[in-house]
């Protein structure tokens, strides 16, 4: 059985954790297949987007601690791996997060830019209560997706979001009860030049870091500049100047 799935959908990869019998954990060859997944879709120029989820019933059950041997700063590493590629990825990243999301497999939603949530989406930090650290930055992915209060919550204290819980606390943009890799597909199907994509996301990672409104502006105007130069902007200026016309 092939562990990790990568189908197209257009210019829409889709990744999915396969391992259902063990709820989806991360092993280190899984990991190592998610960071190859990734890296083939950034090499492919006609996939604009990635959606990754698990085969039901859960999204990640969080990693095997027992396949890390002795090594375990290491095996860690590779663990990691696996949702850092996601957390690093040029292209947009949708978690379709069907079932639970647990330890390191909350690390793999929290590493995406926008989480939609099943109705049977469960989002559980969990370290602390196998005895182990958070790790991979979880405290520092959760913290920036719900802010301090609700992280200190699910982490230190246990608690779990189910879909509602974490659309409300900002985890998840929304909660899908139909088909929700076919809802993540639909969403990340973007009507854009790809490498337009990935300068703006490339922006959105430099602007978080940026405390004024002023050098934010200077930031975006040499992309903006930039991106009005290119023939995709003069095809598209075309068109749109076209259909104007045409209804008046």
């Amino acid at each position: 059985m092939t562990e990790v799935l990568l189908e197209r959908h257009d210019g829409v990869a889709v990744v999915t954790l396969n391992v259902p019998d063990r709820r989806n954990a991360l092993t280190l060859p899984i990991s190592a297949a998610l960071v190859d997944a990734v890296a083939e879709c950034e090499a492919d120029t006609n996939v604009h987007a990635i959606v990754v989820t698990g085969a039901p019933p859960a999204f990640c059950a969080g990693a095997d601690l027992t396949s890390l041997g002795d090594a375990q700063e290491e095996g860690l590493r590779k663990i990691y791996a696996g949702f850092l590629a996601f957390a690093e990825c040029s292209l947009p990243t949708v978690a379709a997060v069907n079932g639970a999301a647990v330890g390191a497999g909350l690390n793999l939603a929290l590493a995406c830019d926008v989480r939609l949530a099943g109705p049977k989406a469960r989002f559980d930090a969990r370290f602390l209560q196998i005895g182990i650290h958070p790790g991979g930055g979880m405290t520092w992915m959760l913290q920036r997706a719900v802010g301090p209060q609700t992280a200190k919550a699910m982490t230190l204290l246990g608690d779990v979001l189910d879909a509602d819980a974490a659309v409300r606390a900002g985890l998840a943009y929304r909660r899908v009860d139909d088909d929700l890799v076919a809802a993540a597909v639909a969403l990340a199907s973007v009507n854009a030049p790809r490498d337009l994509i990935r300068t703006t996301k490339r922006t959105f990672r430099a602007t978080a870091g940026i405390d004024d409104h002023a050098s934010a502006v200077e930031l975006e105007l040499e992309a903006q500049v930039a991106s009005m130069r290119t023939a995709e902007f003069a095809a598209r200026l075309t068109e749109l100047k076209s259909r104007i016309t045409g209804r008046s």
